[in-house]
């Protein structure tokens, strides 16, 4: 009789925690959108548009280690909350001095800063608590839901601020997001993030462990298991090579290509239907029997498709033709991204153990953070001295390479056993 109400329970989380991210994605993506054209607007300056980015990432980067040490330490379901209405109280505040005296950039800095970081422990304690919250056979299902939220966000929140922008003073945007926070808030306080955790009891008088001797247990536990390192250094290792990506996509189409803005956001909306049509999949069929390997082809699929942005610099195409491949290599390179992360963010949830699970992830996203704006700067330097389509077939080359390295058959062995059996030749390394 238990075992059925923690199972009704974990139904009820699937879909708290899909509205709760979705909601909240949904008014962070809309403001994101406003808050950086009203910057761009304010000061028709690039430098302080980028300086809007850095107090994004830097606060993230910086304290990632201790989210993940939080996350383990203390009650996730508090942290989430604090988090939330943090995220509320800085909103809320802007909005008070965008009514008072007037939004500056100042206010802007400081409020991204305070979101930052709530986002980051509100996302590093909410990926720990995946396993808490829904039974073992729906955690696939569980991050296709929340895959599927940032999707639907990130098709409708451009379309919303686009609309809006112009016609709506700002405080509106600000409105909109304080109530998605609020409803974010009262949503996940009605969940038991314990439901199914498996965290060891704290004994009491026992001496707790120093927070740094902590994070570094963390990350000696992520050294120790051979392929949770591997995964940790393919995931580092996609950030870093998808900087040509990032930077060369926009570069060539509307610097080289002369694609219009309306076209070029066609390319960029088929990127986020096929994120959001393989999510809506993954969430309705059964769990991957082998995700490593099919995230192993996923990511050489991504490669090739890096790679193909190059052919209309290399072969001449009409415009239209040029629009189309585009568009269908993007809403590929998106499900590719699914096909990629679901199956790998699944292997770590079952890999690794309750109680290193925060400061694992904020290996993660101390790396990717870190990675990312090292991948951009150089790969802007290297769009200005070199070819793009040798950058991208080079880097394409490299993340192939990379992929059929790391995960040879001997690794996809170590990983599903029973592979062995079925074809005999993964015995090859």
């Amino acid at each position: 009789m238990e075992e059925v109400f923690k199972l009704k329970r974990a139904t009820y989380h699937l879909w708290t925690f899909t509205i709760s991210k979705l909601v909240s994605s949904f008014g962070a993506s809309v403001y994101s959108f406003a808050i950086s054209f009203y910057i761009l607007q304010l000061t028709g300056s690039a430098t302080s548009f980028a300086a809007n980015l850095i107090c994004s990432i830097l606060p993230r980067t910086l304290v990632a280690p201790f989210a993940g040490y939080a996350a383990d330490k203390y009650s996730r379901k508090m942290i989430v909350i604090v988090a939330q209405i943090a995220t509320t109280i800085a909103i809320g505040g802007l909005l008070i001095v965008s009514l008072t005296a007037g939004l500056s950039l100042a206010a802007i800095y400081t409020t991204t800063v305070i979101l930052s970081l709530t986002s980051l422990f509100s996302g590093v304690t909410f990926s720990s608590s995946i396993t808490g919250l829904v039974d073992e056979t729906r955690i696939q299902k569980a991050m296709s839901l929340n895959q599927m939220s940032i999707s639907f966000a990130s098709i409708g929140s451009p379309a919303v601020g686009g609309l809006l922008y112009g016609t709506v003073p700002m405080p509106v945007f600000l409105i909109m997001y304080l109530v998605a926070s609020i409803i974010a808030v009262i949503l996940e306080s009605t969940m038991n993030f314990n439901l199914f955790a498996k965290r060891k009891e704290t004994v009491e008088g026992e001496e707790k462990e120093p927070m740094l001797q902590s994070m570094k247990a963390g990350f000696n536990y992520a050294m120790k298991q051979p392929l949770l390192k591997i995964l940790i250094v393919i995931s580092l290792l996609i950030n870093f090579l998808f900087g040509a990506f990032q930077v060369g996509y926009s570069f060539i189409l509307i610097e080289k290509l002369k694609i219009g803005a309306q076209h070029f956001g066609f390319t960029e909306g088929a990127f986020a239907i096929g994120m959001l049509l393989l999510s809506i999949y993954f969430s309705a069929r059964k769990e991957l029997k082998y995700p490593f390997l099919v995230s192993k082809w996923s990511i050489v699929t991504l490669g090739v498709i890096m790679g193909s942005i190059a052919i209309p610099l290399l072969i001449n195409m009409s415009y239209v033709v040029t629009v189309g491949f585009y568009i269908l290599l993007m809403f590929i390179f998106g499900a590719s991204m699914i096909v990629t992360n679901t199956p790998l963010q699944v292997m770590m949830q079952k890999m690794i153990e309750d109680d290193y699970k925060g400061r694992v992830f904020s290996i993660l996203e101390t790396g990717a953070m870190a990675l990312m704006p090292v991948g951009m700067v150089l790969f802007g330097f290297l769009y200005d001295v070199l070819p793009a389509q040798i950058i991208l077939i080079v880097s394409s080359v490299l993340l192939i390479g990379v992929m059929l390295i790391m995960a040879r058959p001997s690794v996809v062995r170590s990983a599903h056993p029973e592979l062995a059996k079925v074809t005999p030749q993964l015995e090859i390394k």
